[in-house]
């Protein structure tokens, strides 16, 4: 006789309960008359359980994984006297292995004469939708009805001799690519260091040997050793590290001294009876440091990322992106991984497929960053502590976004030490910060700000002459000791001589004459205190550490880019594209588009003719002799921008204090063959030359940027 089920899982977890649709089904056919309802309320009275109810209650155990009461509803005697404990092995392992979830049943018949209830039922798997109608049995004793158990009630095709098989197919992670498809983030090769436990000599000394060679504790070896899985003839992974003819392009610093050390490393270790080396295939970053913080790292997942996402395709095997693009572009990188569930007879032979869903690898991510661009960038600046934004002031295309110091991302891939991991992170230098992506304080790079809100405004006249106050100003004596001071002395002191010589005193008059509503109110309109509207999260630009510029003295620092401003590089950019935009602020984008079209964020930011005013004092501080940016004067390629150098001390008076220096440069013409922005600011410039320090390297990266093909 035969019998058919479905059964399905629930992990406790919130799973639907299971559609009673014919609970009563018998009372759809209690039409006849009243003695049909007499017996149906005297088999109530002796608490006799209808076929159709056992199954429905058979089905909710299967939900709750409650196998042993499943067990308890067969009549065991007809069903082959299986042993509850292999009919809990044979249905747990089926309806687990398959991922069943979201179960529905429907009882559609009962035949009485051969205690037969047909039904359909549904569920989710790991591979999709399965449906199927089936017809379970039932044998009527003494104690009311027992449900006859065999294979076929799980799935129709299912015999004893048959198995229910999971096959897996993994979906290739996407790469990362820069805009002109060299390869940020895409397969590799690796070396995986392992152990055949069987083969050790003398197994405390060759552990010992083994963990000093790869860097990491002998505890962390036998764990991986004492692994429930682990047997005397298996290789036992115990570390990744990278494979010797990949150094080169993962170590840009000193590559064949780097390769040689490898080779003698490894060699070292397969002396050691038992140690193995074989490759595998690992995520690799070919631009390693320096890219780490724009494009991430993915690591393994843990036990807390498959719970969190529960139901999205991880599987204990499976890798995630942490930070960067490899974070923020997981789901589109990840792909779906395949899965085909079928039933297999005892040759192997499929029989039937239950469910498949094809593999969907994941997709590639085009950015429009530059890899050349991006690497010259951090040669410069690699033992600084900097940060640089680099767009297209015409598309708003970002071309590189760079912080220093950085880490090597391969290196989370072949797993950190706590040696290593401590190191990165105690280091004083903070090569785990971004700092691309934090404000900072701009000084006198924020003065073409000032002079595009004062133009705006009307409160400043650029042809107004100021008049020569020396090397130090208050406006009176309420000020106290506080002065503004300056480095260089100029005549007419007008808004283009102001941007040229850097002059701290016009623009703190200047802010002044706009007034501090005004000038907050100006901020506001460009985008301070507002989410900059770009694939990353970058931190809001300030003009006051509460919401409103309070005194005289704050306006007038804040004028020069002192008191309170905070400005994030790439916001700072973006305002700086409005000058060569007609005084549109471009959006800012990281992702390739054919033939994109240009979208602002802020149109009409600042008024076109204060953006061609400013744009031509720009250019005289790159060109003119008497500019603080000449160093970056080039025969070849018109350039414009604006040096900063901002004080970070306590006082006035304070002679402990750092400075950050700045330099934002860029093509004032939108028929250049390479138009660039680039904006850099780096920490402790103060007896290192300031800004000038900033102008030589970024003139060294235009010398690289203009000379690509």
């Amino acid at each position: 006789m035969q019998r058919r089920n479905r059964g399905r899982r629930n992990r406790r977890r919130g799973v639907r309960r299971t559609v009673l649709s014919a609970f009563f089904f018998l009372a759809g056919l209690a039409a006849v008359g009243a003695g049909i309802h007499a017996v149906w309320l005297l088999r109530v009275k002796q608490k006799i359980i209808l076929p159709e109810e056992l199954l429905v209650s058979y089905m909710g155990y299967i939900e709750q994984e409650e196998y042993d009461k499943m067990y308890a509803l067969l009549d065991v005697s007809a069903s082959g006297n299986i042993r509850e404990e292999d009919f809990i092995k044979r249905n747990s392992a089926i309806y687990e292995g398959i991922g069943m979830r979201n179960m529905t049943v429907t009882v559609t018949a009962y035949d009485q004469k051969r205690e037969a209830v047909t039904y359909e039922t549904s569920f989710d798997t790991s591979a999709g939708a399965v449906s199927f109608t089936n017809e379970a049995f039932f044998l009527k004793g003494e104690d009311g009805y027992g449900l006859i158990w065999e294979d076929s009630l799980i799935f129709p095709g299912l015999r004893p001799a048959y198995k229910v098989r999971v096959a897996s197919t993994s979906a290739k992670r996407g790469q990362i690519l820069d805009r002109n498809g060299q390869v940020l983030a895409g397969p590799g090769t690796a070396s995986s260091v392992g152990i055949v436990p069987g083969k050790l000599e003398d197994r405390e000394v060759s552990i010992q040997a083994v963990a000093g060679l790869l860097e990491i504790t002998p505890e962390e070896v036998e764990k991986k050793l004492s692994a429930g899985w682990v047997k005397d003839d298996y290789f036992v992974p115990v570390k990744t590290i990278p494979k010797v003819d990949e150094i080169e392009w993962l170590i840009p610093l000193q590559p064949d001294e780097t390769i040689e050390r490898e080779k003698e490393r490894q060699e070292e270790l397969l002396r050691i009876p038992g140690v193995q080396i074989t490759d595998i295939e690992i995520r690799q970053y070919p631009l390693g440091e320096a890219a780490a913080h724009l494009i991430g790292y993915v690591q393994n997942v843990t036990a807390e990322d498959l719970e969190e996402h529960e139901g999205e395709g991880y599987t204990a095997s499976s890798v995630i992106g942490r930070t960067g693009m490899e974070g923020l572009f997981e789901k589109e990188l990840k792909g779906e991984d395949g899965c085909r569930i079928y039933i297999a007879n005892a040759e192997g032979k499929v029989q039937e497929v239950l469910a498949e869903r094809p593999v969907q690898h994941g997709a590639d991510i085009r950015l429009t960053m530059d890899a050349g661009l991006q690497q010259a960038v951090y040669g410069q600046y690699w033992e600084d502590k900097s940060c640089t934004a680099a767009m297209d002031p015409y598309t708003g295309e970002v071309l590189a976004l760079v912080s220093t110091p950085s880490y090597d991302n391969n290196l989370f891939i072949s797993g950190l030490s706590a040696e290593q991991w401590n190191t990165l992170n105690e280091d004083e230098a903070r090569p785990m910060y971004n700092r691309f992506r934090q404000t900072w304080c701009p000084g006198s790079a924020f003065k073409p700000v000032t002079a595009a809100i004062g133009l705006a405004s009307g409160a400043v006249d650029p042809s107004e002459n100021f008049g020569q106050e020396g090397l130090s100003w208050q406006k009176d004596s309420s000020w106290g000791n506080y002065h503004v001071t300056t480095l260089h002395a100029y005549e007419p002191v007008i808004l283009e001589n102001a941007l040229i010589y850097s002059d701290n005193i016009y623009f703190a008059k200047a802010a002044l004459k706009i007034g501090a509503q005004e000038f907050a109110d100006s901020l506001d309109r460009l985008g301070f205190q507002e989410v900059l509207p770009f694939e990353i999260r970058m931190g809001q630009s300030q003009y006051s550490n509460s919401d409103q510029i309070e005194t005289e003295i704050q306006l007038a620092d804040s004028g020069y880019g002192q008191g309170q401003i905070l400005v994030n590089p790439l916001h700072l950019a973006c305002i700086y594209s409005a000058f060569l935009n007609g005084g549109n602020m471009q959006k800012p984008h990281l992702l390739w588009q054919q033939d994109a079209e240009t979208a602002y964020w802020i149109p009409e930011a600042i008024p076109s003719e204060a953006a061609v005013q400013i744009l031509e004092g720009l250019k005289k501080v790159v060109n003119d002799p008497h500019g603080t940016g000449y160093q970056a004067h080039r025969e070849d390629v018109l350039l414009a921008g604006k040096t900063g150098t901002a004080e970070i001390k306590a006082s006035q008076t304070d002679t402990t204090g750092t400075e950050l220096g700045w330099f934002a440069v860029f093509t004032p013409e939108k028929d250049t063959e390479h138009p660039i922005l680039l904006l850099t600011m780096v920490e402790d410039v103060k007896e290192r030359g300031g800004s000038g320090y900033v102008v030589g390297k970024s003139t060294r990266i235009l010398d690289a940027w203009f000379q690509e093909p």
